[in-house]
């Protein structure tokens, strides 16, 4: 292997003849390749899942055993690990260190600046392999993928109902709990979902961002202008 001398650093020897990655390792190339062959080496016994690397196996064990040694001074909320403590404690900082230098944004991640980037550039570098839709996360193809599957792997654990998307299932858990955590600052009316709330609020601003395309009436959502649509298509879907 061929080395530089003194503070340079030594060359990247190993390459990757699928996509010409290199690395100064040979371990190194080794694991890398199993991005393309798919291969997974390391198996654990409790719930027959398998990982690339060990160290990958590693902190998937913790599913299982909920180890969390490090624990936020703020909240006690503990985490698996020392970069996971320290990107939950911008939580009560508000530190946003990683900037978009091109629209100023800031941000608490920098997986989270690498996405928004992507609003820019229109990157959407993640595709599904069965329709060819794109995404600009692999979170979001990941769950776009159970549209294919049918998998629901979030189940609520009062009435067992399952749920694609983390997301889903949160919202749902509010039907048992009544949680309604979004307040309208005009009237003071809570409604469990975002985006009830948005509704809710047009009430106030007079906005109708839903027109008729047939006679032009208006409408404070979707919901209500596919109602009204059917006043002049004559559809009776009840």
């Amino acid at each position: 292997m061929k080395q530089q001398q003194g503070t340079h650093t030594v060359e990247h020897t190993y390459r990757c003849d699928v996509c010409n990655r290199t690395f100064r390792k040979l371990d190194t190339l080794k694991v890398h390749q199993r991005v393309h062959t798919g291969e997974l080496s390391y198996h654990y016994e409790v719930c027959n899942k398998t990982f690339s690397r060990t160290s990958n196996l590693k902190v998937h064990q913790h599913v299982h055993t909920a180890e969390r040694q490090y624990r936020c001074d703020v909240c006690n909320k503990t985490l698996r690990n020392g970069g996971n403590l320290k990107e939950h404690q911008r939580v009560h900082t508000g530190e946003r260190p990683y900037q978009c230098d091109m629209c100023g944004k800031t941000f608490s991640h920098t997986s989270s600046l690498k996405a928004h980037k992507r609003v820019h550039t229109g990157e959407r570098p993640y595709s599904c392999d069965v329709c060819n839709n794109t995404f600009k996360r692999t979170g979001t193809l990941k769950e776009h993928e159970r549209v294919h599957t049918g998998e629901r792997p979030y189940s609520c654990d009062v009435c067992n109902k399952t749920f694609s998307r983390t997301c889903d299932l949160k919202v749902h858990q509010r039907v048992h709990s009544a949680e309604r955590p979004y307040h309208c600052e005009v009237c003071n009316k809570t409604f469990s979902i975002r985006s009830s709330l948005k509704v809710h609020q047009r009430v106030h601003t007079g906005e109708r961002p839903y027109r008729c395309d047939v006679c032009n009436k208006t409408f404070t959502s979707t919901s209500n202008l596919k109602v009204h649509q059917r006043t002049h298509t004559g559809e009776h879907p009840y």
